[in-house]
């Protein structure tokens, strides 16, 4: 998948009245990309869309229209697009209660590293996580990682032939998968693999 250039992205003025438009685009495209691993984690398998969205947001939210301020957060973003031989994924570790979620990332140090992905017929692939900063400290770790599953020529040939991916999280304080995405996940997922 190209990266994003500026040319790819809307002025304030022209994304203050398009947004809701994007938005809705967007919050569409991403439903067959978002796992429930689990009843406290969700992946969402990042895109040029998506991506492209978070972008947008970033410059909105932070008035941010200066090229070299523009520049930054490609930067910071373009990272976060698959290249036709990985997937790219946001991890999303859910817990409500704001009491409950600082003893359980407590408990989830390194959940991170214990993530991945199994295309039928090959070995499990484990997330390569956090490449742009550490996000865990000595207490606790974030409620947000991103991670990179590479994959093997085979890998991607089996899975565009149709085989099943299961994903899941082996953590000691934290085992669950899905041991086979559903149909319109799988063909989101095909679509970023060359």
């Amino acid at each position: 998948m190209e990266k994003l250039t500026t040319k790819d992205l809307m002025s304030l003025e022209q994304y203050a009245r398009e947004r809701a438009a994007f938005r809705a685009r967007v919050l569409e495209h991403k439903r067959p990309r978002r796992i429930a691993v689990g009843p406290n984690c969700t992946w969402l398998f990042e895109d040029r869309l998506t991506i492209q969205y978070q972008v947008q947001e970033m410059l909105r939210a932070e008035r941010i229209f200066e090229p070299e301020g523009i520049e930054d957060e490609l930067n910071a973003y373009n990272p976060l697009i698959p290249d036709g031989r990985n997937w790219k994924v946001t991890l999303l570790i859910e817990f409500p209660d704001e009491n409950v979620r600082r003893a359980k990332l407590a408990e989830l140090k390194g959940i991170e590293d214990r993530c991945w992905v199994q295309v039928s017929g090959h070995e499990k692939v484990y997330a390569i996580a956090d490449e742009d900063l550490e996000r865990e400290n000595e207490e606790k770790t974030s409620s947000v990682h991103f991670l990179r599953f590479e994959l093997t020529r085979e890998m991607i040939a089996s899975y565009k032939a149709g085989a099943a991916l299961g994903v899941g999280i082996d953590h000691e304080r934290y085992r669950h998968e899905v041991s086979e995405v559903p149909r319109e996940v799988h063909a989101a997922l095909a679509a970023d693999l060359n």
